[in-house]
């Protein structure tokens, strides 16, 4: 079994980790090296849940927080092992967030009197479809072990800047009707494909929605993300789907952005395929560690982990080193100096 060494520099440390490969689904490996690195730390009990790790103090602090990361990565495009040049760690993964699991390591190992109780969470399948979710499962399965938190910090890739609060998540399929035919004979037909153009025009007509939450604007996003129709080349198509995604603020309930998007479109039939509720910023809550951390918030656009712990009553913000829109590029990489501010910010503040 691969070692880890929790006391090394936060940069040698990021490239183990990213030399550990961990595809979504094959995080056993890097998983064990992991449990095994914390159990060796007396200030912490750790369990495990699948190939999830949980470590957690026990001082009697009068509060407690969870610092989590996922250690899954999406599957690789020519980029291991890590490399460091440019002052940059290199690799599948850097950004995507080993580069945060590090620095979230790192503190496990080196603060073991915090100024209040800690919660760490490495957890397996983030990249891959969310009932597969390490966290998840455990919220399911040991809500105890996440639910007694006062807040959580999500070691997501945010250029070491603090992205409170994330969109929800809504994909729907727009049914357009038509009547099939020859297309020798294509005027005894209703082609499904052309009558789509309206579905589209709409989408296209469509004006973002710019919603402030907290003094920060989470701006929507809705378009057409696939077109399906026709069953052969000599075949009238008598149904198109047009695939809509929506990102929409977190001020929005599930059910009140279905009723949205539904409204957008009368007279179609629309399939919600999936929505999934986004979380509020809950500045308040957080507004010392954002005081730490030095940084002005910024919206979360996109939907990520803190939505499960808002929906567990926990506030949680997004902080962590890389860039999020390197974030599965082959080319993804981690700045160093980031990884070494994250620490040094985080460690301010627990102690």
């Amino acid at each position: 079994m691969t070692s880890l060494d929790l006391t090394a520099d936060v940069v040698d440390l990021t490239r183990a980790l990213v030399d550990l490969p961990s595809e979504s689904g094959g995080e056993a490996a890097i998983a064990d090296a992991v449990q095994a690195a914390l159990a060796a730390l007396p200030h912490l009990t750790v369990e495990r849940v699948g190939n999830s790790v949980v470590a957690r103090t026990a001082l009697g602090r009068p509060r407690r927080a969870v610092i989590a990361g996922h250690l899954d990565t999406v599957p690789a495009a020519g980029n291991l092992p890590s490399r460091l040049a440019d002052d940059r760690v290199h690799g599948l993964g850097a950004c995507d967030m080993k580069g945060g699991v590090a620095v979230a390591l790192r503190l496990a190992a080196t603060v073991p009197d915090p100024a209040l109780d800690l919660t760490y969470v490495f957890y397996e399948c983030e990249e891959v479809v969310g009932e597969r979710n390490g966290l998840g499962r455990i919220a399911a399965e040991r809500p105890g072990l996440l639910e007694q938190a006062d807040l959580a910090i999500l070691m997501e890739p945010s250029d070491a800047g603090v992205e409170a609060g994330c969109q929800g998540i809504l994909s729907a399929d727009i049914v357009v009707r038509g009547e099939r035919a020859h297309t020798a004979r294509a005027w005894k037909g209703v082609n499904a494909a052309h009558k789509a153009a309206r579905v589209l025009q709409r989408l296209d007509d469509h004006t973002p929605e710019r919603v402030v939450i907290d003094g920060l604007e989470y701006r929507e996003g809705l378009g057409a993300v696939a077109v399906r129709a026709g069953v052969a080349g000599n075949v009238v198509p008598d149904e198109c789907v047009v695939t809509v995604n929506s990102r929409f603020a977190p001020s929005r309930s599930a059910e009140e952005a279905e009723a949205y998007v539904r409204g957008l479109f009368p007279g179609y039939e629309v399939w919600v395929t999936e929505v999934v509720p986004g979380a509020l910023p809950g500045l308040e809550q957080v507004g010392d560690l954002v005081a730490v951390l030095g940084a002005e918030p910024r919206p979360k656009l996109g939907w990520t982990d803190v939505a499960r712990f808002a929906a567990l009553g926990v506030p949680a913000l997004n902080y962590g080193p890389g860039d999020p829109s390197l974030a599965h590029t082959a080319g993804e990489y981690v700045p160093v100096a980031q990884l070494r501010e994250c620490e040094d910010r985080l460690r301010k503040w627990l102690l």
